[in-house]
């Protein structure tokens, strides 16, 4: 049975992610091109980082990347790690397809990787701990307080908090309770004062985040503070009284999130997609851990039997000087407010200049197509037409495609009132949005509540696309609104991340995002699209014909270039195609924030391939494509990175820009940050990272492009110069 269900996930996760072979070589990646996937994970996690280390970022700042360290960390470990436990239990022979490591190579690789890392971590953390200090704020454990400080903490705990905890001891007829992911438990082993029993117990206490506040303050200091479950684990003694405290420590658990609801889905007997998610989302915080975590020295013997209790494997166990969880760095952040030279300079999301405030956003969008670029632009325009679609009497329908969305979304307040009015509204929520299933399972219900008619995604493919249609009819027939975008329909992440929207009224592009959700709404996906690129069948073949026709240029003695800025790069078809242009002599520049699966500046292999890294105040989000140079180029924005999951396994669009003052606009942001020499790294042959030489003047591509989006005209001004 459990072969058999591994079978099948076997056969899922290949056809998914395009990435596993079956091979019985052991050869290794021989000149050192291709590097592993989860490895340059990693990498960009070290970056994330360092950012937490930065002496020239400002200090309040520096402590929201040591939290994000952790939770990327927290999110790697339970969909990466856990899908590579998964895929060790199968077979050796099953390897990825560029290194040729097996799922056990890479654990066992991760897991030096992560150690390492720790050890970094902990050595900034103590730093930003001396750091605040200097502002007043202290994060102190018993060791550091007075015994009075002492006396009234453990008074607190007895009469405050004691009564409100459960404690457990586990032995023969206690069994170890279920340890819920991510919560933080206090662990003793105990011996009985009075003798009775066997001679070793272990107590168990959750640290109650509900219960306590999680940074607790000492009395007689200002701004000083304890961490719950330090206070919790201190005095376990208190709670445990006929036991004696030989060890303790903090412990948390990390839970394997990689399940196949496609495939656990057509084993159901529930036939309603939507009640089966909700299930299956509480199900998935119950899966066997893949990471153990504790603060303290324990004992082998103890270390064996929480493994062997929990399902942990013990090369999965990793002990932490710093708190398990690092979360409460924001509301030490909070704590700085009035100190605004701790923060970045508060930006906020402009006005495009592109349009006219009082006239409508649709007639200007017929008179000229309009790029949105966030953050730096305002979310504001696109919100204002789906409000005025709602009410205009042309508009007939709207069609959306839903990934991620606010917690307070004002896009489904405007599809609700369109609804409402009368308006066809048909929209497709992805269900399968990792981590934000249950968020779409609401939004919806609220939809089909107000009669929206919804569809959640298509068997074994994710609608990862940012698409939106606003069809309408007047007199002269009918005519479309068209969206493409590289970010997700979300307030509150175009505040955060860079993306691009595209805004359109050409009839090619309408009637081809028309043909894409006809498509969707039958449950299918098109076959061909004569202008826009659209995976799972018409977007890696073409990106591939556009890098071979830059390797005829190229060999024709024509100037060749493509330049690409994407999130990640793992689709071996398109690396080896890129390889292939670069012995053909194309320049290719590409920007790509996260993983990146090839090594460039290899002579005689990748030599004219240069990869850069952004990484800093805001996330780099947005994906472009340029392919030639002059009259030759061509350039598309895209929801969709260079991976297979997303070349052939998902449904993703890239639009062609048209207009040549938006084609000068992405050009321009392209170019300008391949030249930040304030937040770049630049990638080696040897797959390891640099910092971008620091140089002057000063070029730091995200303050910059905020300082021309409060400053327009500078963007006429560095648009249009030679």
């Amino acid at each position: 049975m459990i072969l058999d269900r591994l079978s099948k996930w076997l056969g899922s996760f290949m056809r998914s992610e395009g990435e596993l072979i079956v091979s019985e070589s052991q050869e290794m990646n021989p000149l050192g091109i291709y590097k592993n996937r989860e490895l340059s994970w990693l990498s960009f996690n070290e970056r994330v980082l360092e950012e937490a280390a930065r002496e020239d970022i400002p200090f309040a700042e520096r402590l929201s990347f040591i939290a994000i360290y952790q939770s990327n960390l927290d999110e790697f470990f339970r969909v990466r790690v856990g899908s590579l436990t998964d895929q060790a239990l199968l077979s050796e022979k099953i390897r990825e397809n560029k290194t040729n490591m097996n799922a056990k190579q890479q654990l066992s690789a991760i897991i030096d990787n992560v150690k390492a890392l720790n050890r970094r971590k902990e050595e900034i953390y103590d730093k930003l701990m001396e750091g605040l200090e200097e502002y007043g704020i202290r994060i102190v454990d018993f060791h550091k307080l007075t015994p009075k400080q002492s006396a009234h903490l453990e008074e607190y705990f007895d009469k405050k908090v004691a009564l409100l905890l459960s404690p457990m001891i586990i032995g023969k007829r206690n069994p170890m309770p279920f340890l819920d992911n991510y919560e933080i438990y206090a662990i003793a082993s105990m011996t009985n004062k009075k003798g009775k029993g066997s001679s070793g117990k272990i107590g168990i206490i959750s640290c109650a985040p509900n219960i306590l506040p999680r940074l607790i303050k000492v009395p007689g200091e200002e701004n000083t503070y304890m961490l719950a479950e330090e206070l919790v684990l201190h005095c376990i003694g208190h709670v445990f009284k006929n036991y004696k405290i030989e060890s303790k420590s903090l412990v948390r658990l990390t839970r394997n999130a990689d399940v196949d609801a496609d495939a656990l889905f057509d084993e159901s007997e529930d036939e309603n997609y939507l009640e089966f998610m909700s299930k299956l989302m509480k199900k998935r915080n119950r899966l066997t851990p893949v990471r153990m975590e504790f603060s303290r020295e324990l004992g082998t013997d103890l270390i064996n039997t929480l493994c062997r209790e929990l399902e942990v494997d013990e090369k999965n166990v990793f002990r932490n000087t710093t708190p398990l969880d690092l979360s409460f760095m924001f509301s030490l952040q909070g704590k700085l407010h009035d100190k605004h030279e701790l923060f970045y300079q508060h930006r906020f999301p402009q006005m495009s200049t592109q349009f006219n405030q009082g006239e409508s956003i649709k007639d200007q969008i017929m008179k000229q197509d309009k790029l949105l670029s966030y953050p730096y632009d305002s979310m504001e325009p696109f919100l204002t037409m789906l409000r005025e679609a709602a009410e205009d009497p042309e508009v007939l329908s709207i069609k959306m495609t839903l990934y991620r969305l606010a917690s307070n979304s004002r896009i489904i307040e405007a599809l609700i009132i369109a609804a409402e009015n009368g308006k066809n509204v048909e929209v497709l929520v992805e269900l399968k949005a990792r981590f934000d299933e249950e968020n779409n399972i609401e939004w919806a219900r609220k939809l089909e509540h107000a009669g929206c008619h919804v569809i959640y995604g298509l068997d074994k493919l994710k609608v990862h696309s940012k698409l939106c249609l606003i069809t309408c009819h007047n007199d002269a027939g009918a005519y479309y609104i068209s969206h493409i975008g590289t970010g997700n329909f979300n307030e509150k992440t175009a505040k955060l991340y860079t993306d691009y929207s595209m805004l359109t009224a050409r009839k090619e592009i309408g009637e081809n995002v028309a043909e894409v959700f006809q498509a969707l709404l039958q449950g299918e996906t098109v076959e061909k699209s004569p202008y826009l690129l659209v995976a799972p069948n018409c977007l890696q073949n073409k990106i591939i014909k556009m890098i071979d026709k830059e390797i005829q240029c190229a060999q024709e003695g024509r100037e060749s270039y493509i330049g690409v800025k994407i999130n990640s790069l793992t689709d071996k078809k398109i690396i080896d195609k890129l390889i292939e242009a670069s012995k053909a002599g194309v320049k290719i520049d590409m920007i790509i924030r996260g993983i990146c699966c090839l090594n460039p500046g290899i002579e005689g292999q990748t030599e004219n391939i240069r990869v850069i890294s952004v990484v800093g105040r805001f996330l780099e989000h947005s994906r472009v494509y340029i392919f030639g140079s002059g009259d030759r180029e061509k350039i598309y924005i895209s929801s969709a990175d260079f991976m297979t999951r997303n070349t052939i396994r998902r449904v993703e669009v890239a639009a062609p820009i048209m207009d040549e003052v938006i084609k000068r606009q992405i050009r321009y942001m392209f170019q300008y940050m391949l030249r930040d020499n304030r937040q770049g790294w630049e990638l080696k042959s040897d797959g390891t990272y640099e910092r971008a030489p620091w140089g002057e003047p000063a070029m730091n591509s995200q303050e910059h492009f905020y300082e021309m989006a409060y400053d327009p005209e500078r963007w006429t001004d560095d648009l249009w110069s030679d």
